[in-house]
């Protein structure tokens, strides 16, 4: 009975200690480092479920694995047929989940987060354009040729989750603003990476089931700003808007972050907005689910077919390791410098250059948007084995530089505040 009460008294005193700080902590930290945490526990699953893909790839169990990947889907509803295979399943279905956490992710930082006021955007807005422009100059320099140059989108893209999981590693003394700046820079990535899809990787578009749509998700909007929302017809409207997407030549995931861009941002009863709740709902299912459903269809690179003579000397996978380990951390401190020159931006408190290199090679992590893009860009089963290779080692490399640097940086850094402190 003691203890009940020693508990009712403390709880007590944590209600009267609240103050305007521990709010804001509530508020912007947690949700930031919630964010952070799931990403680093995803990217470590994603980690485990690719290696266990190489093995299975590699090992008597690979034509079981082929099959698997290509176990036929049939849905039809009248004279509206749907025939994919699982691996498509997945890459234009289960992965529209995954854009659509995503796009709710950008709206969020949009409207108040990190890219909500232009002078805190500008920095990690100029890294993504940098990181975005120059992996794919290098990569077009190697590939101008018609047959592989469609590939360029490949080494543009920043994976979070293990970008993340790679900071996590290196303890709490990153600074904090530098978690802010990779996560803000990796979500524009993100979006860069979404428009390079629906814009250069969507072929014969189909416009009635684009009007179609387009129709859909306009009454979904109307219904919205009205105050007209209902759980099950919100679904049923995002479902009739992926199919008549999947249909329309425009690439169906596409259709998840357009749905996010319309979901509303009002509160709700118990003070959450909108945005936050369904991005908690969905981060630990895209996290710990998706992801690594994806990596586990889309990681397995054959060892057997990949002979690495002809893997190096191939342009593809030149042009996509030297995009992702040059070209990503290249473009982000060049883009970065010229903000802060310009006067448009600032660098975040406690972050130096040294801190902008080590994040441009952690963008350089490409892995779940390469390889889907690397799965629309090439039909050529060599070609797109070489892309899966290329993206593996160079994320590999990437993240080893990334963290080599780093680390050093931080171990220095804590050398020097220890020296200070036994000066004084």
């Amino acid at each position: 009975m003691a203890a009940y009460k020693f508990q009712d008294s403390v709880d007590a005193m944590n209600e009267r200690l609240k103050t305007p700080a521990m709010v804001i902590k509530k508020v912007i930290v947690s949700p930031l480092q919630n964010f952070f945490n799931t990403e680093a526990s995803g990217g470590i699953l994603l980690l485990i479920v690719t290696l266990i893909t190489l093995g299975i790839v590699n090992s008597p169990l690979a034509e079981l694995y082929k099959h698997f990947l290509h176990i036929p889907i049939l849905f039809s509803v009248g004279n509206f047929v749907v025939d994919k295979d699982l691996h498509h399943v997945v890459n234009d279905g289960l992965m529209v989940l995954f854009f659509y956490t995503v796009g709710l992710e950008i709206k969020r930082e949009m409207m108040i987060g990190e890219l909500s006021k232009p002078k805190d955007a500008a920095l990690p807005l100029f890294a993504a354009l940098g990181g975005m422009v120059f992996p794919a100059l290098f990569y077009i320099a190697f590939n101008a040729n018609p047959e592989t140059h469609h590939g360029w989108g490949i080494p543009m893209a920043t994976d979070i989750a293990f970008a993340v999981g790679v900071l996590t590693l290196l303890g709490k003394r990153v600074p904090v603003a530098m978690k802010a700046f990779l996560l803000a820079f990796a979500i524009i990535d993100d979006l860069g990476a979404i428009l390079v899809i629906a814009l250069f990787y969507s072929t014969d578009l189909v416009m009635p089931y684009l009007g179609g749509a387009a129709a859909i998700l306009f009454v979904l909007y109307l219904l919205q700003k009205t105050g007209l929302r209902n759980l099950f017809f919100g679904i049923l409207c995002g479902v009739l808007v992926w199919l008549a997407f999947l249909k329309s030549g425009v690439h169906a995931t596409i259709a998840g972050v357009i749905l996010a861009f319309i979901t509303p941002m009002d509160r709700q009863e118990n003070g959450d907005n909108r945005l936050d709740h369904w991005i908690h709902a969905l981060h630990p299912w895209v996290a710990f689910g998706i992801m690594p459903i994806f990596a586990f269809f889309n990681a397995g690179v054959s060892l057997g077919d990949l002979d690495l003579g002809t893997f190096f000397q191939s342009t593809v996978s030149q042009g996509i390791i030297l995009g992702l380990v040059a070209g990503k951390p290249i473009g982000i401190l060049l883009f970065c410098f010229l903000a802060v020159k310009l006067g448009l931006s600032n660098l975040p408190k406690g972050v130096r250059w040294v801190h902008l290199l080590g994040a441009g090679f952690l963008g350089g992590i490409g892995f779940t948007m390469s390889l889907f893009i690397g799965n629309l860009a090439f039909k050529n089963p060599d070609y797109e084995t070489y892309s899966k290779g290329a993206i593996l080692l160079a994320s590999l490399l990437s993240g080893l530089i990334g963290f080599v640097l780093l680390k050093a940086v931080i171990e220095k850094d804590s050398k020097n505040d220890l020296s200070a402190d036994s000066s004084c």
